[in-house]
């Protein structure tokens, strides 16, 4: 692909989900909506829709470049290309985040996504880094998040727990600092940062860089939840899972690329987030039938399905486990599965998992509909 595409949105128009949904799927009808969930990566300005980014447009006097309220899913060429393209749009959709207002409509409306998709918790990631012109510090954009995740999981029902990332792009002594502010309001409740992340571009730097600020984190209850595996190869895969010590990885799509590694995975318990059509919409598979998610789930790892940036990519949670069902043909009973696996490789309270993992085994017991 030379050129940016634009895909239509709706009924998830990817490849190889129109073929599915013309031919018919397993003859399932359970709804996917009410399934209980967990949704563990989905990035704070990536979790926009398009009307709200036109508000915080239209209240900052930003101009929007099409491609980003044209409310179709952004399609690029995999490599270095497509990720500049998706950064300079991701940056102009950041750019519209000018206060502490737009920061809490955000949290507040991806909470309230997430419940008509019947997630049960959501751990949304930000970089507090990002929107310190718009609140004037690190502390004020990372306290702003997190009391609107308190208010809005009180209003919504969904437990909002948050993951502070560090960003590749920014020095390692950056990611200590952001680590140091993070464990000030570390939990696993509602409203806490429940884990540390790091994100951007995974060719840039050496990983070991970071390993210093995932140590401090760790040792302060953090969970290390870095992104790996998406844009590069199973050896990253092996260098973040040694250097940063995961309990789960963001994507981690291109570990099947190994089948010791897949192993080593599920021997070790780390989770998978992955996202089906994010990796298609990024390049890095063809056709949403090419995502590897029946080799994780084979190998035994557990995979945490997940939007990923639902501005850009036209997809939310639900449409990962209607692309599993229709695609993947993946049967009610496997699909709970993969909601069991996002719940319980969630950071929130014991108690709270047992108690969703009893409502998924609700929703399997509901009886089949006809298709």
């Amino acid at each position: 692909m030379d050129a940016t595409r634009r895909r239509p949105a709706p009924d998830g128009e990817l490849p190889g989900l129109n073929q599915a949904l013309r031919h018919g799927h397993n003859g399932v009808v359970r709804d996917l909506s009410r399934l209980p969930k967990a949704h563990l990566h989905l990035h704070f300005t990536g979790s926009m829709d398009v009307p709200l980014l036109r508000t915080l447009a239209e209240r900052s006097g930003l101009e929007l470049p099409d491609e980003l309220v044209d409310a179709r899913a952004l399609d690029l060429p995999p490599g270095e290309r497509g990720w500049f393209r998706f950064q300079r749009l991701y940056e102009a959709a950041r750019r519209t985040v000018t206060d502490e207002w737009a920061m809490r409509m955000i949290v507040r409306r991806a909470a309230e996504h997430d419940a008509t998709e019947g997630s049960v918790r959501l751990e949304i990631q930000v970089d507090p880094s990002g929107y310190v012109d718009a609140v004037g510090s690190l502390q004020a954009a990372l306290e702003i998040v997190l009391d609107e995740a308190r208010a809005a999981s009180a209003d919504t029902g969904v437990s909002v727990g948050v993951i502070v990332a560090a960003s590749r792009r920014r020095h390692p002594l950056d990611a200590r600092t952001l680590a140091r502010l993070a464990i000030r309001y570390a939990g696993d409740g509602p409203g806490e940062v429940s884990g540390f992340g790091l994100s951007n571009d995974e060719r840039f730097g050496d990983t070991d860089d970071w390993a210093a600020a995932f140590r401090l984190a760790a040792r302060h209850g953090l969970a290390s939840v870095p992104h790996g595996g998406e844009l590069r190869g199973a050896a990253h895969v092996r260098e973040v899972v040694r250097a940063l010590d995961p309990v789960r990885l963001g994507h981690g799509v291109r570990a099947a690329e190994d089948p010791r590694l897949l192993d080593e995975l599920a021997s070790r318990g780390i989770a998978a987030e992955l996202c089906p059509t994010s990796n298609v919409h990024m390049g890095v598979f063809d056709e949403v039938a090419d995502v590897p998610l029946r080799r994780f789930v084979a190998a035994g790892v557990p995979v945490a399905l997940s939007a990923d940036d639902p501005l850009l990519f036209m997809a939310g949670l639900t449409d990962q486990y209607e692309v599993a069902r229709r695609v993947l043909g993946f049967t009610d009973p496997e699909l709970a599965g993969l909601a069991r696996a996002s719940i319980t490789s969630s950071l929130a309270p014991e108690t709270d998992k047992r108690r969703w993992l009893t409502e998924v085994d609700a929703w399997l017991a509901e009886p089949d509909l006809p298709p």
